[in-house]
């Protein structure tokens, strides 16, 4: 934390007629309230932490509470100590009201139940980010603060009454908070933007999570921002989201990404969002591989394909045709065709492969010892059975334990089991799906994997839950030696005591300690989410989008893209796609401000995209920044960047397209695919023409062009 001593304001000297008296004694004394609240909450946390760390652990429920309340509170104690005063974003002052309400990350009060911030995704803050001189929703003025750490270090106020510039006159700007915001330097992180969220972009935010949201909008426009922010206010405003529902799920473009905007959840008071890219949702995707051969790529692309998966597992689970004797001590029992499929049909719908296992040997063992007429006891005959190694084996034959891996590779391998399978593809397509190494993953697989794995279920669920009952029944077998001897020597015992109460079967099962037997670690990525939120979304084929849909049974989502930035095309609306890969309840939300990019960069990369898509979504730019895209050849990559760096002590810089550039801690050296998503002071384009021809070529020139927050240069070959 970083309570203010002296003064939260510490503006340079070009600002010094706000540090006014009259500007900024109301916030000094507010900010004053906020620390000495931040002291007490902060303290107060800590002893409840300590004390919860210090309680018993318990079992069961009760460690599973005391785990959940330990995490809630490591994560606010987190919070508050990552920005102390700072969590306050601004005031606003209502027209009718001439008290401020400070707007923070968190709502805080005092000792005495005051409020000193409001929540900012709480409805009452909405006009802090939503008011314009248009639509003023109720204020007379607002001020937002540039918070650098922990201390201010500029402010701005805004004012929507024609009467209300009295005592406004210094810290008036010409620009907005935001508009001056982006002349800031860039960082390896996403910088901090919720102070400057703007009025179209909190919209998008506050709006309702039933079905799926698209925010379309070309570079520059915030998606990204809305995204995360967007995230945040859901699991705040909407309760059908929280963590103990399934949470959301935040799904981004590439790792790059991901670390780029590590720290902007966290900073909105949400730890426990999962994050991940579409490789992350299965083991395989780290060491994938892209799909070389464009016509194998498309042909996995389809959802039909993903389907397909389906009947590769139904293969397998098929009763046997013809019948057979299971032999016992005392006789023969007959299980016949009919007796194979009546147990074959009773896991429940949806139950994986795996897992149905053993719901149908339970009932090849009821139907078997139901059958049975010879004079051993029904419960000695069902234990007898799974002896027998032939019926052991024939149940092994006609229900495998299967695993994913092996399943999509017998269809890279085995071309009769694919055209069983997808008995639409034509000789030459199945073919062509055919590879010497079947289990040579690639990206293109991936929804294949993943569909096969949630289909199929754990391998070693069956197994495990075996060893857990075993483990069990000796825990109960010893208890009950225990008890039996407690009681036996309890000579004094009056018949009312603890003791006969242990003859009860229920207290005795409820020392058994279940969770003494270790459990794999859950997957945190399997889902099922009650919200998932896309970014760089139209890059997603219909396969892919299987993934998602398959841990969204709600299908409440936010998705967020540009059709312009597809590298393999977008060719119809966001309503066409998402109607064809599942979805039904679709709203649309554009964005087409342009917030970053320069105009004069959007200048040159504007006729780029237009050339190979006319009616691409190119938004338009804001801002100027005085600096010309600069052209020069290869060779001057060194002397340009030399330059550069001296001249600006902050920011960061990236190389797009040289591959043998060694990146440096301000320099940064990415492929165009990996830049989507990010931003750079200073970009540098080497060989442009390299990228690659047709659409995807010019797509890739659009998104390195526009990284840019400053400054573009473009080098040829030569």
């Amino acid at each position: 934390m970083n309570p203010p001593t002296t003064s939260a304001f510490d503006l340079p000297e070009r600002l010094s007629a706000k540090a006014d008296p009259s500007l900024i004694a109301g916030d000094e004394q507010h900010f004053a309230a906020i620390a000495e609240s931040l002291e007490r909450l902060t303290t107060d946390l800590s002893d409840r932490l300590d004390a919860e760390r210090r309680a018993p652990g318990g079992k069961g429920r009760q460690a599973v509470d005391r785990d959940t309340e330990i995490r809630r509170l490591t994560a606010r104690l987190r919070t508050l100590r990552r920005f102390g005063v700072d969590l306050c974003l601004g005031h606003m002052v209502g027209a009718d009201d001439p008290e401020p309400v400070y707007v923070g990350r968190r709502g805080l009060t005092d000792g005495a139940g005051r409020r000193l911030l409001l929540d900012w995704r709480s409805p009452a803050a909405e006009p802090f980010f939503g008011a314009t001189h248009a639509n003023p929703m109720g204020l007379a003025s607002r001020r937002r603060y540039r918070w650098t750490r922990g201390r201010i270090t500029d402010y701005w106020d805004e004012v929507f009454t024609p009467d209300g510039f009295t005592g406004h006159a210094a810290s008036l700007d010409d620009q907005s908070a935001f508009i001056a915001s982006l002349g800031g330097s860039r960082s390896t992180r996403m910088r901090d933007v919720l102070g400057t969220i703007q009025a179209d972009q909190d919209a998008i935010i506050r709006a309702g999570s039933r079905g799926a949201l698209v925010v379309d909008g070309g570079p520059g426009t915030g998606k990204t921002v809305v995204a995360l922010h967007r995230t945040a206010y859901l699991l705040y405003a909407d309760p059908r989201l929280g963590h103990r529902r399934g949470g959301v799920l935040f799904v981004g473009p590439h790792q790059p990404y991901l670390s780029y905007v590590a720290d902007v959840l966290p900073s909105l008071g949400e730890e426990e969002v999962q994050t991940c890219t579409l490789r992350d949702l299965v083991p395989e995707g780290a060491a994938a591989t892209v799909e070389t051969d464009p016509d194998v790529a498309l042909l996995k692309s389809s959802a039909d394909l993903v389907r397909a998966i389906e009947a590769a597992v139904r293969f397998y689970e098929e009763p046997p045709a013809k019948g057979m004797t299971v032999t016992t001590d005392e006789s023969d029992i007959w299980l016949s065709a009919d007796d194979w499929a009546e147990a074959f049909e009773a896991p429940g719908p949806g139950t994986p492969h795996n897992e149905a296992r053993d719901e149908v040997w339970a009932e090849l063992l009821t139907i078997l010892t139901e059958k049975y007429d010879g004079d051993e006891p029904d419960d000695l005959v069902r234990r007898s059975l799974p002896r027998n190694t032939e019926l052991r084996t024939a149940f092994n034959r006609a229900w495998p334990l299967l695993d994913a891996p092996t399943l999509v590779a017998d269809l890279w391998s085995v071309p009769a089991y694919l055209r069983r399978c997808a008995p639409w593809l034509g000789p030459d397509e199945v073919r062509k799906l055919q590879r010497d190494d079947a289990r040579a993953w690639t990206v293109s697989d991936l929804p294949l994997l993943d569909a096969a794995r949630q289909r199929l279920g754990d391998p070693e669920a069956s197994g495990r839950r075996r060893r857990h009952d075993a483990f069990v029944a000796t825990e109960r077998a010893r208890l009950a030696t225990v008890v039996d001897e407690l009681i036996q020597a309890d000579a004094y015992d009056d018949g009312e005591g603890l003791l006969t109460m242990l003859h009860q079967q229920d207290l005795r099962d409820a020392l058994v300690d279940e969770a003494a037997l270790p459990d794999v670690d859950p997957d945190l990525l399997a889902g099922p989410f009650a919200h998932i939120v896309v970014d760089e979304a139209q890059e997603l084929t219909d396969a892919e989008w299987q993934m998602l849909l398959l841990r969204c049974p709600s299908r409440s989502f936010t998705i967020v893209g540009d059709r312009a930035q597809a590298r393999n095309g977008f060719t119809e609306s966001w309503r066409e796609r998402l109607e064809r890969i599942g979805l039904d309840r679709i709203d649309l939300a554009s964005l087409s401000v342009n917030y970053r990019t320069p105009e004069e960069i959007m200048a040159e990369a504007e006729p780029v995209i237009r050339a190979a898509l006319p009616d691409a979504n190119v938004p338009t730019s804001i801002r100027g920044s005085g600096v010309p895209v600069v052209r020069g050849t290869a060779a001057d990559l060194g002397s340009i960047l030399d330059t550069w760096l001296a001249a600006h002590a902050d920011g960061i810089a990236c190389v797009i397209g040289d591959p043998t550039f060694e990146p440096t801690s301000r320099v940064r050296s990415l492929t165009p695919e990996l830049s989507k998503g990010l931003e750079f002071d200073l970009v540098v384009l080497v060989d442009p023409e390299a990228f690659g021809e047709g659409l995807q070529g010019a797509v890739d020139r659009y998104v390195a062009m526009t990284r840019a927050t400053r400054q573009l240069v473009i080098l040829t070959a030569s």
